[in-house]
């Protein structure tokens, strides 16, 4: 009797089977999440509030959908990842571009709130198991954990990549050797499964964050050039086809066995904790100490390069002066390209926003480092002008005003 309600159970788990088609589409909805929110964003031109509320409305109608469904369906479960994906990467981006939050705040909080979840969870569920979300309650718990894991997989990616300067690619490399490790700990030194999971797929964010980033920035960046558009096209093509194959095959809702359930937990409640213990301190020492030694090689260039300013020393310890003449290359190019919008050139003007983005990005850890919150007020108009000009139909006024008010910006911090 009670096996047969093992059985039931696992046939109404509302999640699908770990299977390599699993993490496949995670790491594809991953890297829609970061494209198809900078598509709505820039290419577009929605800007990042309008997207965040159109994302918003559409996962919470998903939701609905979702937790009405009795049963695992693949078409509505992966729909909803993608959202959740989707809005998750708006929130952090909200919080560091709205609000002026710093990265290193992000990544803390949402720590802490998934570490609060996760003990919630526990507490009530006495499991973490994907292999057990049967009921409301666990599912809630499920879906809000899903949420912080990619706002922090965002927070922690952006922190690294671009803010510490590591880069799109090297990056994405460093979480698949890092995952490869855990999977290596799970394979041979019995590293309880349930943790593996859930530190594995929280690593699955900035990894597809990173090989989206890889994928649609421009060359001049480092990467492929591909774009927002046909990058998230080509992986919700992708996504929709393993949906299909999923859907038909039913290769992924097939039951497992008791045992199996039972061995996804390698080891007792103590040897858990213990482990659980062992990953956190790795994690904390292996991410504090590449965040201090990728701080400390900014702050020797961002020396090196007061050094030789033409600032006087007592500008140069002004914190609103620490910016000084370090602008002047952005405020050619946004004047250049303010230019080319009065000239109605809007081809000339969008390749500006390309040449824009990239030595923006490229010089962030510097300026960042000089002067955060100068650089987070810039950093905002400058996403206003790029949404502006790169929208499918640019509005010429709409334009001019987002590169005048950049353009104020930046000559005032550059005085």
């Amino acid at each position: 009797m009670e096996a047969n309600q093992n059985k039931l159970k696992i046939l109404l788990n509302k999640v699908p089977e770990l299977t390599i088609f699993f993490w496949i589409v995670k790491v594809l909805c991953t890297t829609v999440g970061e494209t198809f929110a900078d598509f709505l964003n820039f290419s577009l031109g929605f800007g990042l509030t309008l997207t965040t509320i159109i994302m918003g409305i559409a996962l919470f109608i998903v939701l609905i959908l979702q937790f009405k469904a009795t049963k695992y369906v693949p078409g509505i479960y992966w729909l909803t990842v993608v959202l959740i994906s989707v809005f998750g990467t708006l929130v952090t981006d909200n919080l560091t571009d709205n609000v002026g939050i710093p990265l290193e705040t992000s990544t803390v909080v949402f720590s802490v709130l998934l570490g609060l979840t996760f003990l919630l969870w526990y507490l009530s569920e006495k499991t973490l198991s994907i292999h057990s979300i049967y009921t409301k309650k666990r599912e809630v718990f499920y879906w809000l954990t899903i949420l912080f894991t990619f706002a922090l997989g965002t927070a922690v990616g952006d922190l690294f990549s671009e803010q510490l300067g590591l880069g799109y690619l090297l990056t994405g490399t460093t979480v698949v050797i890092i995952i490869a490790c855990v999977f290596l700990a799970w394979k041979f030194l019995k590293l309880n499964g349930i943790l593996a999971f859930w530190i594995a797929y929280i690593l699955t964010r900035p990894l597809g964050a990173s090989l989206g980033d890889y994928l649609s920035q421009p060359k001049t960046n480092g990467a492929l050039g591909l774009g927002t558009t046909v990058t998230s096209v080509i992986f919700l093509i992708a996504i929709l086809a393993i949906i299909v194959f999923l859907a038909v095959t039913k290769f992924d809702a097939m039951a497992k066995s008791e045992t199996a359930e039972t061995n996804q937990g390698n080891g007792g409640k103590k040897n858990v904790l213990t482990q659980t213990v062992v990953v956190l301190c790795i994690f904390l020492f292996v991410g504090i100490g590449g965040y201090v030694g990728l701080s400390n090689k900014i702050a020797s260039q961002t020396d090196s390069t007061q050094a030789t300013s033409s600032v006087g020393k007592s500008q140069a310890d002004s914190p609103q002066n620490k910016l000084a003449e370090q602008l002047t290359d952005f405020v050619k190019i946004e004047s250049d390209m303010l230019n080319s919008v009065n000239s109605n050139d809007f081809a000339s003007a969008k390749k500006g926003a390309d040449n824009l983005e990239h030595q923006w990005d490229t010089s962030e850890p510097k300026l960042r480092k000089m002067d955060g919150k100068t650089w987070t007020q810039i950093d905002g108009t400058i996403d206003v002008v790029l949404a502006a000009v790169r929208s499918a139909n640019p509005d010429a006024s709409k334009s001019k005003s987002a590169l005048d008010n950049s353009l104020s910006i930046l000559n005032g911090a550059n005085k």
